[in-house]
């Protein structure tokens, strides 16, 4: 069993290694493992505060995004309203405008028709006029064909006369 437990100069020698060991890893190695693990540690944080800093302004963004495309919706229907009312108005306008050009033409149109009429009713009076005279003037060659006749219709036109 001596093989199994070690002596006390070799637990002591083992001991004094560990500690001066322990020593020199304490003065030479922790102090830079101790300051790299300390600047990734203040790395990380920063990494992180920068993250959630860069988080609140995306939020912030997104919100000022949805203001201006909210404000954007109401502007593009404000002016399709705008543009519809011009539109009705610009139709309104040519029905009225059309209306006045009709009610217009149509005026003339009786006018012209009205001095047509007029023209054509002279010309019918003309016409008839002249033809009474023709017809006059033929029956008054037939019955004062003859002098008995034109004499019998000249003292009728004296006696007529001394009566008046």
């Amino acid at each position: 069993m001596e093989l199994l437990t070690p002596g006390i100069g070799l637990i002591f020698w083992q001991a004094l290694i560990f500690v001066t060991l322990l020593l020199l890893l304490s003065k030479l190695a922790w102090r830079p493992i101790l300051d790299s693990l300390k600047i990734r540690e203040d790395s990380i944080e920063e990494a992180l505060r920068s993250a959630d800093v860069a988080r609140d302004e995306m939020a912030q963004l997104k919100s000022e995004n949805e203001k201006l495309l909210d404000e954007a919706r109401a502007e593009r229907d404000n002016i399709i309203k705008e543009a519809t009312q011009i539109a009705n108005k610009v139709k309104e306008d040519a029905k009225e405008e059309a209306s006045k050009i009709s009610k217009k033409l149509v005026e003339d149109a009786q006018a012209s028709i009205q001095a047509e009429k007029q023209s054509a009713l002279a010309d019918v009076r003309n016409q008839v006029a002249e033809l009474s005279i023709e017809i006059a003037e033929k029956i008054i060659r037939k019955s004062l064909g003859d002098e008995k006749s034109q004499k019998a219709l000249v003292s009728e036109f004296l006696n007529d006369s001394k009566l008046n």
